[in-house]
């Protein structure tokens, strides 16, 4: 029997856009085409934008788009797109802009009604189906009734998003002080949840790139009181509902203030970069909390989010299936003491103090989020046992519950495509825990990643694409996978000394130069100058739960600057930095990334080149201190790359140190390098 609608999604690879192939809407993907159709049939477009893991983008889903009803209303009046936020963020960013302008906040499921030229006239986030039907209802009526009207109100938000769009010339001289750091800091602090970590507010998201500068900040300028705060956060985190104490990982945000019940999604992003922030963490206070945080991470990447190829996949949903075959958010994660008796037995009590199987880590329905309170030194002290007994007791608690939960539980669904930058983060992650950890497999994870971009993502133009699946790339990057891919390149060269990976990382950012750089502002746009136009071209500036692709940017130059001593990169970097400076004080937290290279511009800088037979072993004698402040270069052979330049010496391997393209004389073991910096 067929059905009297046209759903073109079941030809599409994005799993968000399956989950909709079946929905009694005519769904189109976003392309010309769909664009094109609303022209010729004179109708507004639906552009309805999510992801595989958005637990209120299913709900809408369910109470909406598979009612034939609304499908009905849809079908007749509109030309309906589908997007997949993950696979084009360009579209997201602009609609996302509008939404904020129209209603003061954004947020998935984003559902927004445009003119066929791409200007959008309204829109909003999750509707209830009653909400949906008498807005579009109205909204066709007014089309039908007094077009002028929505042509005028498209012309006024148009003109709000251009001005959204434009990045004021900053007039002063270019100049970076500590001033700027400390009055951002000083304003960012009276946010601060200093007991729970965070800031003091609900729901919490983990922003990895804030608490790595404000880790290096505390380091550089020995402040105590930030290093607590960090602490507070990582430690918390780590403690919390939001980290999978069975299955490793992390949920994407914490809906309370104690880190306790986590919307449940996994994304890979977060885990990347957490992987590092708790890396680079350890390294500074030998936290073994923050070691074991690092380990159950990569174990739930390499087991569940990693495919054969050496891809990483996207994201787990919220969502999976309880026993009784109803999908709601979390079910896969959560325990009812019933099931915890049967799988621990004796153990049950003292499991229930250690993960407050109580009052403090009920949830609701009978469901308990597994929660931590006291260290493990403290809690072994006070229920009379050693901390290996403990490792040893939790292991066994660890495995029986993840064996139970693989086998009896249904799992969350995975969304399986491959995104270039998020995959760059992951490999940056795997690169920073080798550098703390020197676990081998670390190492070899990352550089199978890294060649697998090159291989799969990377076209013979030189360009990336940024999504693949089933054999296939697809989609012209944005600035976010070139950003994120050239700092996994770069840190992968510091690491292994192997010229292939600079190399990449020149011809990236040559690419970068020449498609998204905006010589009117010093910064690049999000999308590439082969791309079809949208409504408005956006340049990413806010550090967010990922670092604005500018911001990584930045930092990128002013790193390759350094490596192959080109001072034109660096002046791209400085540029960049000066144009978002005045923005730096009105809200700390979104430039926390732009910060970080303010660090490398206001307090000392150092690079430390190593060449000779034994480089790499003195490199990882290096790697066993947290120096944030450091780029890191070693050669084992004779090398024309300018660090190198006439510094080889058969039958010794000599250590430079350099500040400012000033250089001592050379030195033979670490431990002088440690007394340099450190006496500084």
């Amino acid at each position: 029997m067929s059905h009297p609608y046209t759903n073109a999604l079941i030809k599409e690879t994005s799993p968000y856009l399956l989950q909709h192939a079946h929905n009694p809407v005519n769904w189109l993907p976003w392309n010309d085409a769909s664009l094109s159709q609303a022209t010729e049939e004179n109708k507004l477009i639906i552009v309805s934008i999510g992801y595989s893991a958005c637990h209120w983008c299913h709900v809408m889903e369910h109470e909406s788009f598979e009612d034939i009803e609304v499908a009905q209303v849809m079908n007749d009046h509109y030309i309906s797109i589908k997007i997949d936020r993950e696979e084009r963020p360009d579209v997201d960013n602009v609609y996302m802009n509008a939404v904020q302008l129209m209603t003061g906040q954004g947020g998935w499921p984003l559902n927004v009604i445009i003119l066929p030229d791409g200007r959008p006239v309204w829109g909003g986030t999750y509707f209830r189906k009653e909400e949906w039907i008498n807005a579009l209802s109205q909204i066709h009526t007014l089309f039908q009734k007094e077009p002028e009207k929505i042509l005028e109100y498209a012309v006024k938000l148009s003109e709000g998003m251009q001005q959204m769009s434009i990045i004021p010339e900053n007039k002063e001289a270019v100049s970076f002080t500590d001033h700027t750091l400390q009055d951002a800091i000083s304003k960012w602090s009276r946010q601060w949840d200093t007991r729970q970590g965070g800031l003091n507010r609900a729901p919490k998201f983990m922003m990895p790139n804030n608490y790595q500068f404000l880790l290096r900040y505390a380091h550089q300028t020995e402040d105590q009181e930030i290093m607590d705060y960090v602490n507070a956060t990582l430690e918390m985190m780590a403690y919390g509902g939001i980290n999978d104490h069975i299955g490793g990982g992390f949920a994407r945000y914490s809906t309370d203030m104690k880190w306790h019940v986590p919307h449940f999604e996994k994304m890979l992003y977060d885990n990347a970069q957490l992987v590092s922030l708790y890396s680079d963490a350890y390294l500074k206070t030998k936290n073994d909390l923050y070691k074991e945080t690092v380990y159950r991470t990569l174990d739930f990447i390499k087991r569940e989010m990693t495919t054969e190829e050496g891809g990483f996949y996207s994201a787990l949903d919220a969502d999976s299936l309880t026993p009784e075959g109803i999908l709601e958010e979390g079910a896969y994660y959560v325990w009812t003491k019933v099931e915890l008796q049967e799988l621990l037995g004796d153990d049950l009590p003292l499991f229930s103090a250690y993960y407050n199987v109580n009052s403090y880590g009920k949830w609701e329905k009978d469901n308990y989020v597994l929660i931590k309170q006291d260290s493990d030194p403290a809690f072994a002290k006070e229920h009379g046992l050693t901390i290996e007994k403990l490792k040893e007791l939790k292991e066994k608690w660890r495995l029986d519950l993840l064996r139970f939960r693989e086998s009896k539980k249904q799992k969350p669904r995975l969304d399986d495509k491959i995104l270039t930058s998020w995959n760059s983060l992951m490999t940056k992650g795997y690169l920073d825990a080798y550098r703390v950890f020197r676990e081998p497999q670390f190492l070899e994870i990352a550089i199978k990643n890294a060649h697998f971009i090159a291989s799969k993502m990377m076209r013979n133009d030189g360009g990336l694409n940024r999504t693949y699946k089933n054999g296939q790339s697809t989609i012209n990057g944005y600035l976010e996978d070139y950003a994120a891919t050239i700092d996994a390149y770069i840190t992968l060269f510091e690491i292994t000394s192997d010229i292939e990976w600079l190399d990449l990382s020149k011809k990236l950012t040559s690419y970068t130069l020449q498609h998204f750089y905006s010589e009117d502002t010093h910064l690049f746009y999000y999308t590439s100058n082969i791309d079809t136009p949208l409504a408005t071209r956006i340049i990413e500036t806010y550090d967010n739960v990922i670092p604005a692709s500018n911001s990584m940017m930045a930092n990128n130059m002013e790193r390759l600057s350094r490596s192959i001593s080109d001072v034109s990169y660096s002046e791209i970097a400085k540029k960049m930095l000066h144009t978002i400076q005045p923005n730096i004080i009105q809200s700390p937290s979104s430039f926390s990334n732009w910060m970080q290279l303010m660090l490398t511009y206001t307090q000392p800088f150092y690079e430390i080149i190593i060449v000779g037979k034994n480089a790499l072993e003195l490199m990882k004698e290096l790697n066993t201190y947290y120096i944030p402040n450091t780029l890191k270069l070693t050669s084992t052979t004779h090398s024309d790359l300018a660090p190198f330049k006439e510094r080889f010496v058969s039958g010794k391997t000599l250590i430079y140190v350099c500040v400012n393209n000033a250089c001592r004389l050379p030195i033979l073991s670490i431990k002088e390098v440690i007394n340099l910096i450190y006496n500084h």
